[in-house]
């Protein structure tokens, strides 16, 4: 990758965040503090896709900087991949709330938020072009693969994702972090199969792309 390429898809994720800051297609666009549109590499091999942000990440305008990001962290260092070279993001980029009277509180997004998002999100695949896709949590890994995506049965398996791309979908880890005891070991172990899986299929030498076909003229 040359500087040349790197500086331009850094420009157009650029102008991309700049969009998602004006937007204003759902509610949420009036209700948060920051869009959150994602971070990393510009060119990086992985790109990790979570659901929506949530009150920190609102407050910071960065995805995954809570407990959630702090494991998150951590996970991707166990394969060795600092966060900083991984693009991370979320399925919407601003925060979903629901108004209690004297709070606002986390919601999972709408079909409709999700949708309007979605535009924004295929960009970012399209400008990146990670390697691979690793979507956490259901809601992240049904917006690839469907309202029929069981992720208890589900994670840990390749699909093809946006233009080709493999996806693995595996816990949130925010969901690890609810768990105790017994509970949290077994879905940690599961966790790390499935990282592994994905620095695997990173490190695979790229496929060359297929020779045009010659054509004889006596055919």
């Amino acid at each position: 990758m040359s500087l040349q390429q790197r500086v331009q898809r850094q420009r157009e994720l650029d102008d991309a965040t700049a969009i998602v800051e004006r937007c204003r297609k759902c509610g949420i666009g009036s209700t948060r503090r920051n869009s959150v549109y994602g971070e990393g590499d510009p060119c990086a091999t992985l790109m990790v896709v979570g659901e929506g942000p949530g009150e920190t990440e609102d407050k910071l305008g960065r995805p995954f900087v809570g407990r959630a990001g702090e494991l998150l962290d951590r996970m991707l260092l166990a394969i060795g991949l600092p966060r900083e070279d991984v693009f991370i993001c979320n399925t919407v980029k601003c925060r979903p709330t629901l108004d209690l009277g004297n709070r606002l509180a986390n919601r999972p997004p709408t079909p409709d938020e999700m949708s309007n998002c979605r535009p924004y999100l295929d960009q970012q695949i399209e400008i990146i072009r990670p390697r691979v896709i690793l979507a956490l949590g259901a809601p992240a890994a049904k917006s690839f693969m469907g309202e029929r995506f069981a992720i208890s049965k589900q994670r840990g398996q390749w699909f093809d994702g946006p233009g080709g791309t493999p996806i693995m979908a595996t816990f949130h880890p925010a969901y690890i972090l609810r768990m105790t005891g017994g509970a949290m070991a077994e879905v940690k172990k599961l966790v790390w199969n499935d990282l592994k899986a994905v620095r695997t299929r990173i490190d695979e030498p790229p496929q060359p792309e297929p020779a045009p076909q010659q054509h004889s003229l006596f055919e």
